[in-house]
C-alpha cells in the first residue's frame, strides 16, 4: 500500500478504519475506495443539475456543482502532489464536498435554513455528512457509504474546529453532533492536512471560475476590474502580451493566470508554516490550534477583495437576485406542503415520515427537497401549483 511522501501527510496505511469493519480491497488504499464510493453515489450524478451560481442556465457552458466540484478537485489534487500529500483523500473530499447542497446554490440553502428554523435550521456541510452516512443506499449492511474516518472527520472539519477556542459555530449541527457520539471525530481539533487542502481549493475554483462565469454571463466587464486592482493587472498583461485576442480568450487566460498565482501562494505558505511548525505526522497538524494550508496575508487580502467584488457585481446583481428570490419561494413552498402532506411525498419518503407538522416528519421532507436538482424541484413545484400531485 502506497503512501503519501511528506512525513506529515495522511498515511493510508495508519487510516483509523470505518464506522463498520470491512475487509481490506487488495488493491486499493482505503482512501483510493473512498474516493470511488463518491463518484458511484446517486448524490455525485445529481450534482450535474445543482445550481453554482445561475439557477438552471440556460447556456450549456456554465458551472454546476458537479463541474465545480471537479475543478476544486483538480486543483486539490495538484497541490497534494506538490505538497507531498495523498492525493486519493483530497480528491475524495473535494469530489463529496457539495453532497449536501440543495437546488439553488445558497439560495435553495438559505429557503431551507428558514423553512427548518423551528427544527434546528439546515446546514449543506452538515447535510453532506447526512448524506454519506445515513441517506445513500447502496450497500446490504449499512446505511451511508462508510467512509473511513479520515474522509468523515474532513468533511466535518473541514472548515475547521466545531467545539473549543477555535470552534466557528457555537453550536455543533446534529448530524454531525450523532455520528460523533458513537465515531468520534475529534470536533476540537482543526482537520488534517488533505481536507486543509480541500477546502482551499474550493476558494481558489469558485472565486475564479464564478468571475469566469460572471463574463460569460454578461454581468461583469473587463473595465468593472479596476476595483480588484491585482486581477485588473492581470487582465491587462495578458491584453499587452497578446493584443487583439478576443475577449474570451483574454478571460480565459487572466483566469488560469489567477488559479496558478493563488496555488502557488498556497504552496509556499504551507511550505512555510510546515517548516515553522515541524510536525512529525498528521496527528500533530490537527493540533496545532491553526491551519497549516492558507494563502500569505497578501494573498489572503487580495482573495477577500475578489470575494466582495463578486458578492457586489455577481451575487447581488438584478438579473440574479430576480432568480435567486424566485428559488427561494419555491423551496420553500415545496417545504410547506409536504410537511402539512407527508402523505404526497414519494413511496419510499412517505413510509419514513411521520405525523404532519412535526420535527420527525420536517427533517425528511428537508432531506427530500435537500436531494433534489434545480428542475425537478421546478417541474414538481408548478405540479403542485397546478394541482397535478
Amino acid at each position: 500500500m502506497n503512501d503519501a511522501a511528506a512525513i506529515y501527510a495522511t498515511k493510508a496505511s495508519e487510516s483509523r478504519g470505518r464506522r463498520y469493519p470491512e475487509p481490506e480491497s487488495l488493491r486499493r488504499t482505503p482512501f483510493q475506495r473512498d474516493r470511488d464510493r463518491i463518484i458511484h453515489a446517486t448524490a455525485f450524478r445529481r450534482l450535474k443539475h445543482k445550481t453554482q451560481v445561475f439557477i438552471a442556465p440556460e447556456g450549456d457552458h456554465f458551472r454546476t456543482r458537479l463541474t465545480h466540484s471537479l475543478e476544486v478537485s483538480q486543483i486539490a489534487r495538484s497541490l497534494c502532489r506538490n505538497l507531498g500529500l495523498d492525493e486519493d483523500l483530497t480528491e475524495a473530499l473535494a469530489l463529496a464536498h457539495d453532497f449536501g447542497h440543495p437546488p439553488f446554490g445558497h439560495a435553495g440553502e438559505e429557503a431551507l435554513d428558514v423553512a427548518m428554523a423551528r427544527f434546528g435550521g439546515f446546514d449543506h456541510n452538515d447535510q453532506t455528512l447526512r448524506v454519506l452516512d445515513r441517506l445513500e443506499q447502496r450497500y446490504p449492511t449499512f446505511d451511508g457509504l462508510n467512509l473511513t474516518w479520515e474522509a468523515l472527520e474532513g468533511v466535518a472539519k473541514h472548515n475547521g474546529p466545531l467545539r473549543g477556542p477555535n470552534a466557528l459555530e457555537t453550536v455543533v449541527p446534529p448530524t454531525i453532533a450523532a455520528l460523533d457520539t458513537v465515531f468520534p471525530l475529534e470536533l476540537g481539533t482543526f482537520p488534517g492536512p488533505e481536507a486543509q487542502i480541500a477546502a482551499i481549493s474550493d476558494d481558489i475554483a469558485y472565486n475564479n471560475h464564478d468571475l469566469d462565469d460572471g463574463f460569460r454571463a454578461g454581468l461583469i466587464a473587463i473595465d468593472d476590474l479596476s476595483e480588484v486592482p491585482h486581477v485588473a493587472v492581470v487582465f491587462a498583461d495578458v491584453r499587452r502580451h497578446f493584443p487583439g485576442i478576443a475577449e474570451t480568450r483574454v478571460v480565459h487566460e487572466a483566469v488560469r493566470r489567477l488559479i496558478g498565482e493563488m496555488v502557488e501562494d498556497v504552496i509556499q505558505e504551507t511550505s512555510r508554516r510546515v517548516a515553522e511548525a515541524a510536525p512529525a505526522n498528521a496527528a500533530e497538524i490537527r493540533q496545532l490550534g491553526h491551519p497549516v494550508v492558507a494563502f500569505s496575508s497578501v494573498m489572503g487580502e487580495k482573495e477577500r477583495a475578489l470575494k466582495a467584488f463578486l458578492f457586489k457585481r455577481m451575487y447581488r446583481h438584478d438579473t440574479v437576485v430576480v432568480e435567486t428570490d424566485r428559488a427561494r419561494n419555491v423551496v420553500g413552498k415545496l417545504f410547506t406542503y409536504f410537511v402539512r402532506e407527508p402523505g404526497f411525498l414519494p413511496e419510499e419518503w412517505r413510509r419514513e415520515a411521520g405525523r404532519p407538522d412535526t420535527e420527525y416528519t420536517a427533517r425528511i421532507v428537508c432531506d427530500y427537497i435537500a436531494g433534489m436538482t434545480d428542475q425537478f424541484a421546478i417541474r414538481l413545484h408548478s405540479q403542485i401549483m397546478d394541482g397535478k400531485t
